[in-house]
């Protein structure tokens, strides 16, 4: 075997490093010890950021909430969020110049549609009952479409490989999480309500842990079908996959198994050939009988009674139990109360984020379960239309729908015209692991949260960037975000 040429400034630099971690440590200030690596993250930021993107994918399942962490209460997620900041700053300092995105992202008409709920998101801000809240919202909101958006959407216009690779990035250190989760659970022989928290630190609830779960299964499933993938590479997919799949059953999530069955459906009518318009013409009609029938339909669900449980097979009955389960229950609650708070605020809302401080007082008494608070602690409005709805009026529920419109749309276009067939499994394994999340927003939302906004902003990347390949084949340009390391 040849030997390992060592260059030669790794020495010095290597001594420079102990140095500073051994002068931080004998003077107490080990932070000073992070310095070098704030020094190469900065480095990365300049010359190589798709690298530092992919890297800060990788941390995202890892990523801690300094609320667990005692820092202040803050509830910004540790490395994740303020090496986001740091790029929103870098994609604000480089527009200046020129945009650091290519023009066709940033024109695309879903590119477009962002940047108006952006806009309108900031309009509910002034108008807010909570003004530093919904400016917070908003910030937050921003840096997850700048990175993982727009600036992941270049990546991926750039760099073919890069799009598999994102998905990759995410699912592994995800296993990490997995695994630990598992062997804590074991611990506790897999109990139900021990399954509602053993997550921690990495995910504050089952729930939003079971989302991501959902979300990372199709595409993995899509990467499993590529040819050029060597054998090893499959194996460790497969594995992946094992961990992924048993996980999520072990996150007694049941939003995250009814999304993962709901677009199985809509994957095997989609190989039937179904078309989008009849798929949306039996959906309206069905949500037309739903809500013509729906005092018939709330009697026949009273009469389940079977609550959450640690058995498997009684947990899913329970999915439709309104009668006694208090999850269930909570969950009605809070969609009344945001329906009510719509009803004074039609057209502004209350404000992006201010739901949680808001809706006690629209709490009927009727509906309060066990579970109910009339503190701020208790969360959002369990629904990623609802909650818009109530804190942004109706434009922030049409642009929720219209985001649902895109991802219909694009996937279905590229379900039948992409002509690069490992591209188009991929592309359909986004589209339902992005599908997951819509039929899950139904009943909770975490876009709030790095952890679903990584892969729900990255999955609208994908498919933009597809989309675009589709009506513009031969255009290669450069990266503007990566330099020559020459």
């Amino acid at each position: 075997m040849p030997s390992v040429r060592i260059p030669r400034y790794f020495y010095p630099i290597m001594g420079a490093y102990a140095t500073v971690v051994a002068a931080a440590f004998h003077f107490e200030f080990p932070w000073v010890a992070l310095l070098p690596l704030l020094l190469g993250v900065a480095w990365l930021a300049f010359h190589r950021l798709d690298i530092l993107m992919l890297m800060l994918v990788a941390c995202v399942p890892l990523s801690i909430s300094l609320e667990d962490l005692e820092i202040g209460g803050i509830g910004a997620y540790l490395p994740t969020e303020p090496l986001l900041a740091g790029v929103l700053v870098l994609f604000l300092t480089r527009a200046i110049s020129g945009w650091p995105v290519h023009s066709s992202i940033l024109k695309h008409p879903l590119s477009r549609w962002v940047q108006c709920s952006l806009i309108w998101i900031g309009i509910a801000a002034i108008a807010s009952s909570h003004p530093m809240v919904s400016f917070k919202f908003l910030t937050a909101r921003l840096w997850f479409v700048v990175g993982f958006f727009w600036i992941l959407g270049e990546m991926f216009r750039c760099n073919k490989s890069q799009r598999h690779q994102f998905i990759l990035a995410y699912a592994f250190p995800l296993c990490i999480v997995v695994i630990y989760t598992l062997v804590r659970h074991a611990g506790f022989g897999f109990e139900k309500d021990a399954g509602h928290w053993v997550m921690k630190p990495f995910y504050k609830d089952h729930t939003s842990y079971g989302a991501v779960l959902a979300m990372a299964i199709p595409p993995m499933l899509a990467l499993l079908t590529w040819d050029r993938f060597s054998a090893f590479v499959k194996a460790l997919i497969v594995l992946g996959l094992v961990v992924l799949c048993t996980g999520l059953v072990f996150s007694y999530t049941r939003a995250a198994w009814v999304s993962l069955a709901a677009v199985g459906a809509l994957w095997a009518l989609m190989k039937l050939g179904v078309q989008l318009k009849t798929l949306l013409a039996v959906g309206f009609v069905s949500l037309a009988f739903l809500w013509f029938a729906q005092d018939a339909l709330l009697i026949q669900l009273e009469r389940n009674r079977q609550d959450s449980s640690d058995n498997l097979t009684e947990h899913v009955e329970s999915i439709s139990n309104v009668s006694s389960d208090a999850s269930n229950l909570e969950r009605l609650n809070r969609w009344n109360a945001a329906l009510a708070m719509f009803q004074e605020r039609p057209t502004l809302g209350w404000g992006p984020g201010s739901y949680q401080f808001e809706y006690a007082p629209f709490q009927r008494s009727g509906d309060q379960t066990i579970i109910s608070t009339n503190n701020a602690d208790g969360g959002n409005a369990h629904s990623e239309y609802l909650g818009p709805l109530a804190e942004q009026g109706v434009p922030g529920l049409i642009f929720v729908l219209g985001l649902l419109g895109f991802c219909l749309h694009l996937g279905f276009k590229l379900h039948r015209r992409l002509e690069d067939q490992d591209q188009a499994r991929l592309a359909m394994g986004v589209f339902l692991g992005l599908m997951t999340y819509f039929v899950h927003g139904v009943l909770n939302n975490y876009l709030d949260t790095d952890k679903a906004s990584a892969l729900f902003w990255g999955f609208f990347a994908l498919l933009l960037v597809w989309d675009q390949s589709l009506s513009a084949k031969n255009q290669e340009t450069a990266n503007p975000l990566v330099e020559s390391s020459n």
